[in-house]
């Protein structure tokens, strides 16, 4: 179980890199075991190069060795992937993800041919994240399978291109031989289905990291029932946090209530909450605690 980490703002718009540390010390005490950093939730694409730099150091020196970091390194040129990977590698990531580069009739023999040139170059694992609307490209099974043959540095797989469940079976199903980890994202939405299909596990931000790791755990030690009962208690809220273009707002908001962050800022063009919104997780989450017995804290 990998959280993605959210970057805390304050009002005024800047990085808070005392909100970073608070963040990073929540995820590393609810049991994860590593964390993301600069993903796209994370607000990558809303950083300049000096923030990027000073978060995934932040991060790095928070967490202090206690468990493994991910970077993110997605970039439209290989030069650049290869630059920002080479510098997580040297500040100390155990690995980069990596989506393929957007590019007019990209292909699977250019994205092969990245990914290749990319593990040439550094000395930390690769994970391929498998995300259409950041690389505007599919990645279909027979690729993927064959990027693990092929580049064995990159056999671990953010899947994030529904039905994941059923891509996750495909995927491992045209592995045959080959150890290859595919872990769910999208808020962890389909984390149980994904399981039953054969996923490793999830890399996910969303607010309830706890609830992620106890689900992982009882799954792999055969207690599928139980899973499900935790797992189910907090669907309501992922699929209310699962909104295209609301949902990090969202999840910052759920962070904010629960004491980790101390604004819920979204940079522009990232869409805040409104009225309605908040009076409809305001139901939600009393629900949860009435009827679920799920605490804000």
């Amino acid at each position: 179980m990998f959280s993605v980490l959210p970057t805390p703002f304050t009002n005024a718009g800047d990085v808070d890199l005392d909100g970073l540390c608070r963040v990073v010390d929540f995820f590393v005490k609810a049991g994860v075991n590593g964390v993301t950093a600069l993903g796209v939730t994370g607000e990558v694409a809303r950083l300049n190069e000096r923030e990027r730099g000073i978060v995934l150091d932040t991060v790095l020196g928070r967490v202090n060795g206690r468990i493994p970091v991910v970077a993110g390194t997605t970039a439209d040129g290989l030069r650049t992937c290869i630059e920002y990977s080479r510098h997580a590698q040297s500040a100390g990531a155990s690995a980069v993800m990596v989506s393929p580069p957007r590019m007019p009739k990209l292909n699977s023999d250019a994205v092969l041919a990245h990914f290749s040139a990319l593990s040439s170059a550094v000395e930390v694992e690769i994970v391929i994240q498998d995300y259409p609307p950041i690389s505007g490209f599919s990645m279909e099974p027979l690729l993927l399978a064959r990027i693990a043959r092929e580049v064995p540095r990159a056999r671990t797989i953010k899947l994030e291109d529904p039905p994941t469940p059923f891509k996750t079976s495909r995927i491992l199903a045209q592995c045959d031989g080959i150890e290859v980890s595919v872990l769910g994202g999208l808020g962890g939405v389909f984390l149980l289905e994904e399981l039953l299909a054969g996923a490793s596990g999830v890399m996910t931000g969303f607010a309830y990291p706890e609830m992620l790791v106890d689900v992982v755990q009882l799954f792999k030690s055969g207690q599928v029932d139980e899973a499900a009962d935790a797992f189910y208690r907090y669907v309501p809220l992922m699929r209310f946090e699962f909104q295209e273009g609301l949902g990090m707002s969202i999840r910052k908001e759920v962070l904010h209530r629960r004491g980790v962050l101390t604004e819920a800022t979204i940079r522009p063009p990232g869409t805040m909450m409104g009225g309605s919104d908040r009076a409809a997780l305001d139901l939600l989450l009393r629900w949860m605690r009435d009827k679920q017995r799920v605490s804000w804290t």
